[in-house]
């Protein structure tokens, strides 16, 4: 309402700042435009991977039930052939590597202990994956793996995995398309790897570390660097902790996914931190969100999710810290964000849609451009806002009990131009934007829009963990 009652008062001196701009899109506009769409199913149950949910593209992600063949020619001419040992070795039995380099492909179909020590190189020669573990209870460990295809239709990768209660630990694996592939995985330990795709465009490059249909994995103290996305399909009750991920699209991207939990993971410079679609259940709690920009940038994103927890986290220096798309999605179901700093970010909580079921409880909102944005002419009020830190709060604490004398109200007065006209937001912070905005709070001349209401604000905001140790 108020954009339109701005533009027709004021279309003279107003026209410059609402020209389309290719930059005008925030994060969520953007990511509401080209999203995906889907049914909103949030379980996946072992016994309906070609039911409700969808059967799997086979065709798209590889042969998922196909045993892979074993080679007989290598792909380096000159270097050892790597599964001449393999076959040579008995079921259970350790096979230690001499240090050197080995030609690909490789497939171990049986139960082996494979420690290359750390000075082993598995050259896949520029074509197909490098390195196929097809067993079960089997240590891969200590090895260099490099030099896949470039093939997104074969899914080229570095190390495909089809077995459960398996250990891949230790690995370096760069110039490769797709990192780490697991289908049909169960079970598994994927533990301190270094991985990097191929140095192609962002959107070119594979995914480091793919969950396809595999569950109960734990995804522990991996680097990943200048890769695509690290994604979780229909795969239910992993655990990705202590990872560190800089330079790629999403940190972890979780689709028709439920029950996962990402705990003390750092994510650095990517486009998405952690985005849940589709999915329920879970939790986010106590990552490091940093320098997610961009015209998609954001730390937490959701659309169409329920029942997960967002808790502990540091959301500095991004696009938007959380964004909410028709989340909670599920009735009766909430999303839950509590006990974060969400600071010096573009927007703090981004709402596409005037929907309840959020609880918002705990925070501290300190340094955001924006604390909190509407994708339309909604609000935010009908979810549950208590006991937050904010640092623009206006009021008093005479007892002294840490809580406001009075709650916080967020009005948006011109902010509700760049809220409704997506192509204005490029300008939110324009000289002539701010000058809307204080002469809208001096002497309104529409009605500002209450986005919210915490009833009981914190006063002062406590330290967390990373500033008490910088004392």
């Amino acid at each position: 309402m108020f954009s339109r009652l701005l533009a027709a008062g004021l279309a003279g001196g107003l026209a410059l700042f609402v020209l389309p701009s290719p930059g005008a899109e925030d994060a969520l506009t953007a990511l509401q435009r080209s999203g995906a769409r889907g049914s909103g199913r949030v379980d996946v149950a072992e016994s309906g991977r070609n039911g409700a949910m969808g059967a799997p593209a086979a065709a798209g992600w590889g042969s998922i039930d196909e045993t892979a063949t074993i080679p007989t020619v290598p792909r380096v001419p000159g270097l050892p052939f790597l599964q001449d040992l393999i076959n040579a070795a008995p079921a259970g039995s350790l096979l230690k590597l001499d240090p050197g380099r080995y030609s690909g492909p490789v497939v171990v179909n049986k139960m082996l202990t494979i420690d290359g020590q750390g000075a082993v190189t598995i050259d896949g020669g520029g074509k197909g994956t490098v390195f196929v573990l097809e067993a079960n209870q089997a240590l891969v460990r200590g090895l260099h793996l490099t030099n896949s295809g470039s093939s997104h239709d074969s899914d080229d990768a570095c190390l495909n995995v089809r077995g459960d209660h398996n250990v891949i630990e230790d690995l370096r694996i760069d110039n490769c398309l797709f990192g780490i592939d697991l289908k049909k995985s169960n079970d598994n330990v994927v533990r301190g790897n270094t991985i990097r795709s191929k140095p192609f465009d962002l959107g070119t490059r594979g995914d480091s570390l793919r969950l396809w249909y595999s569950h109960r994995n734990l995804i522990a103290g991996n680097v990943i660097e200048d890769s695509r996305d690290m994604v979780a399909w229909y795969s239910n009750d992993n655990r990705y902790l202590d990872n560190a991920a800089r330079r790629s699209r999403y940190s972890i991207h979780f689709m028709f996914a439920a029950n996962n939990l990402v705990e003390g993971n750092r994510f650095y410079d990517n486009a998405v931190g952690v985005y849940v679609m589709y999915s329920g259940g879970g939790a986010i709690r106590n990552n490091l969100f940093s320098h997610a920009n961009g015209p998609t940038g954001m730390a937490v994103g959701f659309k169409e999710a329920s029942d997960v927890v967002v808790e502990g986290n540091e959301i500095v220096y991004c696009g938007v810290g959380v964004g909410l798309d028709m989340s909670p999605f599920e009735p009766d179901s909430t999303i839950t964000i509590r006990a974060n700093r969400i600071a010096y970010n573009g927007v703090g909580v981004s709402f596409l849609a005037d929907k309840e079921g959020t609880l918002v409880e705990g925070n501290s909102f300190e340094g955001n451009l924006t604390q909190v944005a509407l994708g339309d002419a909604g609000s935010a009020r009908h979810n549950v806002w208590r006991g937050n830190y904010w640092d623009d709060y206006q009021g008093f604490d005479r007892d002294r009990d840490n809580v406001g004398d009075r709650p916080h109200e967020l009005y948006a007065y011109a902010d509700q131009l760049w809220m409704e006209v997506p192509y204005a937001r490029f300008f939110r912070n324009a000289p002539m934007m701010e000058m809307l905005d204080f002469l809208e709070r001096l002497a309104p001349f529409s009605t500002p829009v209450l986005l919210l209401r915490d009833v009981r604000p914190v006063f002062e905001k406590s330290r967390t963990s990373s500033e008490r140790a910088g004392q």
